[in-house]
C-alpha cells in the first residue's frame, strides 16, 4: 500500500532533518550518526545538509528527541563529572515528586537550566511523556529518580511503564486512565510561573507533535498501547495553551496530531473529560475555539482559498467535537427513551438516481457521526449539557464558510474533503439553514429532471411541480384529497417545488400564494371547533387531542404541511411545545417535557416527588388516572395492570410519575402523533435535517425566531407607491413602531406577515414592503400577509397614524392564524 503524506507534513519533517544535521538535538550523548550532536559527526554546509535531509526523509531515518540547549554555569572541564547531578540526565520520565525535587534543587542554585533541560527532554519525547505522572507506584514513588543508578531505573522503567495498564486490556474502562490528573495540575501550576520553563514547554510541543502525528497515522500506536492517550491528557492540562506562544505553531500541530487518534481513543478522551469540573472542560472548549478564531481572522478566505482546506481550522474543529460530546455526557442526558423510525427495507432494484450516477447526492438513511456511534449518545439525547450549545458556535468561522462548496463536500466528496456540516455544533442555525436550502433546492431540480425523463419515455406531459389546486371554502378537503393521493401514488412528488393555485383566481405562485395556503390550512386545522388539537390559554400552545374524532389522514396532512413548509422555506405560525419537535427527532416525551406542554400537571407531579409527608395516606392516589374526553366525560386509565388497586407510595412514586408522563405525552396520543410524524417524514425523510439540527432549531426552521430586531427590519424594508424612507409618514411610522411594547410589536408582525416570529437569521432576512394606500383618511391600514406587504395611507399626523395602526393590529385578524 502506498503511503501518501501531505506536502506540509513532509516539509516539516525535512526541515527537522535539516536542523538535526546542522544544529543537532542538544544531547551531548547522542548516538545518532546523522545528528550534529553525535561526537563523530562531520559538519556539513547548508547545501549538503539540505540534500542529506531529503535522503533521510526518503529513507524514513531516525529523528532525535529534542534537548533544549541551555548553558550550565559550570566550567567545561568539569561538565562530565557534574552532568548527572546538575543535569538529571538519568531522569527518563516525570512524577510530581521528581519535578518538585528538581525544582527545589534549581531554586537553591538560582538557576533553572537543569529543570528546563528535563522538561524539554521529557515533553518532547512521546514514550517518556506517556510514562510520566502515573497514578501507580511507579509514577508516585517518593524517592527521587536520579538517586537510583541509571541502569536500575531504566530497567524498572521499561518493564513497568511500557506495558499497558491491565485495566485497559480487554474491555476498557473508558473513563479510567493511568495519569495522576491532580498531580499534573499541581506541576503545571509550579512550572508555568517560570518563563524559561514555559518556553521549553512550547518548544517541546513543537518537536513532539509531528512524531506523534506520524505514529498515529502510520504505526497504529494507540492500538498497541492505549496509554498513548496519556500524552494528550497531560498536554491538555496545560492551562496556557490558549496563549499567543502556543497559537502560532505548537497548538495547531498538537490539534493535527490529536485529530489522527482513532475514534475509540477520542471516545475515551471524551468520556474522561466529561467527568471533569465545568471550569476545566470550558477551558478546553475555549482553547480550541480561540485557535479557530485566531486562525480565521489571521487569514483571508475566498472561493479559491477555502477555510475547509485550512488544516489548523479543520483539526481544531475535530478536537472541539471531543469536548462537545464530553459536555453532553457530563450534563443531563436521556439515552433511553427513544422512538426509532421504522427503516424502509433496502430495495435491490436500481433507482433512476443510481442509473444517472447521482446516488451519492441522494443517500437514504440517516447519517451517523462515528464518534457519536462509538459513545452511544446523540445530540438529541441531551437534556442540559454542561456547556450551552450556543457556546460551541464560532461566528468568525460561520462568516467565512462558503456553504455552496461545503454542501458539495458534505454530500459528494465527504471521503476526500472536510465539510463543517460533519461538525454541525460549530455552525449557527442560519448557516445550517443555508445548507438545508441547497439540499432542498437540488432535490427539487432533480425531481424536475426525473419528471422530464419519465415524461419523455412515457410520452406524457411533464409535471415538474407539486401542484395543488384548491377552493378557498373547501381548502382542507381539497388539500387532503390531493396530498393523500400523491402520498399513495408517488410520494417523491412531495419533494417537488410547491405550486398552489386557488380555483377561480388568477396569479402566479412565486411564494406568496403558497404562504397564504399554509396560513389558511393551519387556521382551519387548529380551529378548536374541529377538535384535532387542544389549546392552553395560559401557555398559548396546542397539543394533540387524544379524543379527536378526526381520522389519521387529517394528522398526516398537518405533518406534510410542516414538512413542506421547511422544504419550501416558509415560516408557519404554529405553536407546539418543544416535546413535539423532540418526538419528531426520535425521542419519546418524558416527565421534564411536561413543564411546557402541561405545566399544571408538571407542578402537581413535581410536588408529589418532593412531598416529605406520608404519600400513601395523605395523597390517596392509585395507579389509575382520570381525564376527560372530547365531550367532557371522565375516562379512567390504569397505568399498570389492576392499577386501581395499587397505591402510590414514597417508594413507587417515581414510577407513577414516569408512567403518567409517558401516558400523557406518548401512549394517549400515539395514533395521532404517529400519523402526524408519518406525514412530516414523507417530505423530510431523506433530508440531512435530523443530522444537522437540534429540536429547538427545527422549531426555529418551522416557526421562526422569537427575537425581534426591528432596527434590522427597518434597514431592509422596501417602499412602493410613492413612499421612500425619507417620506414623513414613513419616518413617523418607524418612530411609532420602535415605541411599541414587545407585545404590540408581535401583533404588528402577525398583522403584516401572518406570524409573530422572525425568519431564521432575524427580521433583517424578512422582505417587508410598505406601499402607499391613498392620502389622509380615517381608514385603517391593511395588509397582504402572503407578500409581507403593509398598505399604509398617508396620515396627516403621527398621533393619528399610531391610533389607526394600533386599532388595525389589535382588532383585525387579516390572514393571521390562531
Amino acid at each position: 500500500m502506498t503511503i501518501r503524506m501531505n506536502r506540509a507534513t513532509a516539509k516539516k519533517l525535512i526541515e527537522r532533518y535539516f536542523l538535526q544535521l546542522t544544529e543537532g538535538c542538544g544531547n551531548s550523548s547522542c548516538t545518532n550518526e546523522f545528528c550534529a550532536s553525535f561526537r563523530g559527526f562531520q559538519p556539513l554546509d547548508n547545501n549538503a545538509a539540505a540534500a542529506k535531509a531529503l535522503d533521510l526523509f526518503k529513507a524514513n531515518a531516525k529523528l532525535c528527541d529534542y534537548y533544549p540547549t541551555i548553558k550550565l554555569k559550570v566550567d567545561d572541564e568539569h561538565m562530565g563529572s557534574k552532568m548527572t547531578t546538575e543535569d538529571f540526565s538519568d531522569v527518563h520520565y516525570l512524577s510530581e515528586h521528581t519535578v518538585c525535587s528538581i525544582l527545589s534543587s534549581c531554586e537553591e542554585k538560582g538557576d533553572y537550566s537543569a529543570l528546563v533541560r528535563v522538561i524539554g527532554r521529557i515533553f518532547s519525547n512521546a514514550e517518556a511523556l506517556m510514562k510520566s505522572f502515573r497514578k501507580d507506584e511507579l509514577g508516585t514513588t517518593k524517592n527521587l529518580d536520579s538517586v537510583k543508578p541509571a541502569e536500575q531505573q531504566s530497567g524498572e522503567d521499561s518493564s513497568a511503564a511500557s506495558l499497558p495498564d491491565p485495566a485497559l486490556n480487554g474491555v476498557l474502562d473508558l473513563c479510567e486512565v493511568t495519569v495522576d490528573l491532580d498531580g499534573v495540575r499541581r506541576v503545571y501550576d509550579k512550572l508555568l510561573s517560570i518563563d524559561q520553563v514555559e518556553a521549553a514547554l512550547v518548544n517541546a510541543l513543537i518537536f513532539l507533535t509531528p512524531n506523534v502525528e506520524l505514529d498515529l497515522e502510520y504505526l497504529d500506536v494507540y492500538e498497541t498501547n492505549p496509554d498513548y492517550l496519556n500524552i494528550f491528557i497531560i498536554v491538555m492540562e496545560n492551562s496556557n495553551l490558549h496563549s499567543p506562544e502556543y497559537l502560532e505553531v505548537a497548538l495547531p500541530q498538537f490539534c493535527k496530531a490529536m485529530s489522527k487518534l482513532p475514534v475509540t481513543a477520542l471516545a475515551r478522551l471524551s468520556k474522561l473529560w466529561s467527568k471533569l469540573s465545568l471550569p476545566h472542560i470550558r477551558r478546553m472548549m475555549e482553547t480550541f475555539q480561540q485557535l479557530i478564531t485566531f486562525t480565521v481572522v489571521s487569514n483571508e478566505y475566498d472561493s479559491d482559498n477555502l477555510v475547509n482546506d485550512d488544516e489548523t481550522v479543520v483539526a481544531a474543529t475535530q478536537c472541539l467535537k471531543v469536548v462537545f460530546y464530553a459536555s453532553i455526557l457530563g450534563g443531563d442526558v436521556d439515552m433511553e427513551h427513544n422512538d426509532e423510525d421504522e427503516e424502509d427495507s433496502d430495495s435491490e432494484e436500481l433507482t433512476l438516481h443510481e442509473l444517472l450516477g447521482e446516488e451519492r447526492l441522494y443517500k437514504k438513511g440517516p447519517r451517523v457521526d462515528p464518534l457519536e456511534k462509538e459513545l452511544g449518545v446523540r445530540t438529541v439525547d441531551s437534556i442540559r449539557p454542561l456547556i450551552p450549545f450556543e457556546d460551541f458556535i464560532n461566528e468568525s468561522l460561520n462568516d467565512v464558510i462558503e456553504m455552496d462548496k461545503d454542501f458539495t463536500f458534505f454530500k459528494v466528496d465527504a471521503e476526500t474533503k472536510f465539510s463543517f456540516q460533519s461538525c454541525p455544533f460549530i455552525l449557527s442555525a442560519i448557516t445550517k439553514n443555508q445548507g438545508l436550502y441547497y439540499d432542498n433546492r437540488i432535490r427539487m431540480y432533480s425531481e424536475r429532471r426525473l419528471t422530464a425523463l419519465y415524461s419523455m419515455v412515457q410520452g406524457q406531459q411533464p409535471n415538474p411541480y407539486l401542484k395543488l389546486k384548491v377552493r378557498r371554502d373547501h381548502i382542507i378537503d381539497d388539500a387532503l384529497v390531493r396530498l393523500e393521493m400523491i402520498s399513495m401514488e408517488n410520494p417523491s412528488d412531495l419533494k417537488k417545488q410547491l405550486f398552489v393555485e386557488f380555483e377561480g383566481e388568477q396569479g402566479v405562485d412565486e411564494g406568496g400564494v403558497s404562504k397564504e395556503f399554509f396560513q389558511l390550512v393551519l387556521e382551519e386545522i387548529f380551529n378548536p371547533d374541529i377538535g384535532m388539537f387542544t389549546y392552553d390559554d395560559n401557555t398559548k400552545l396546542f397539543w394533540f387531542n387524544s379524543s379527536s374524532l378526526e381520522n389519521e389522514a387529517q394528522y398526516t396532512l398537518i405533518g406534510i404541511v410542516l414538512g413542506l413548509a421547511i422544504y419550501n422555506n416558509c415560516i408557519l405560525d404554529v405553536h407546539f411545545p418543544m416535546v413535539v419537535y423532540r418526538k419528531l427527532m426520535g425521542k419519546k416525551g418524558i416527565f421534564l417535557d411536561l413543564s411546557d406542554s402541561h405545566p399544571v400537571l408538571y407542578q402537581s407531579l413535581k410536588g408529589l416527588l418532593e412531598y416529605t409527608g406520608n404519600v400513601e395516606e395523605d395523597m390517596m392516589l392509585t395507579f389509575q388516572i382520570s381525564h376527560t374526553d372530547l365531550f367532557g366525560n371522565p375516562v379512567l386509565y390504569n397505568l399498570k395492570e389492576q392499577g386501581d388497586q395499587i397505591a402510590v407510595t414514597k417508594e413507587n412514586r417515581q414510577e407513577f410519575v414516569d408512567l403518567y408522563s409517558d401516558y400523557i405525552l406518548n401512549t394517549s396520543v400515539e395514533i395521532q402523533f404517529k400519523a402526524f410524524k408519518k406525514g412530516f417524514l414523507m417530505v423530510t425523510s431523506e433530508s440531512p435535517m435530523k443530522y444537522l439540527f437540534r429540536p429547538e432549531e427545527v422549531e426555529l426552521l418551522i416557526c421562526g425566531s422569537r427575537k425581534l430586531d426591528f432596527e434590522a427590519l427597518e434597514k431592509t424594508t422596501d417602499y412602493d407607491g410613492g413612499y421612500t424612507k425619507d417620506t414623513q409618514v414613513i419616518k413617523d411610522f418607524w418612530e411609532v413602531i420602535h415605541s411599541f411594547s414587545e407585545e404590540q410589536k408581535r401583533l404588528f408582525l402577525q398583522f403584516t406577515t401572518g406570524t409573530d416570529r422572525a425568519p431564521v437569521g432575524g427580521l433583517g432576512k424578512l422582505k417587508m414592503i410598505i406601499a402607499k394606500n391613498g392620502s389622509d383618511t380615517d381608514r385603517l391600514p391593511t395588509s397582504h400577509t402572503c407578500f409581507n406587504a403593509l398598505l399604509l395611507p398617508e396620515y396627516s399626523s403621527k398621533d393619528k397614524l399610531r391610533e389607526r395602526l394600533l386599532k388595525a393590529i389589535t382588532y383585525a385578524k387579516g390572514f393571521g392564524m390562531l
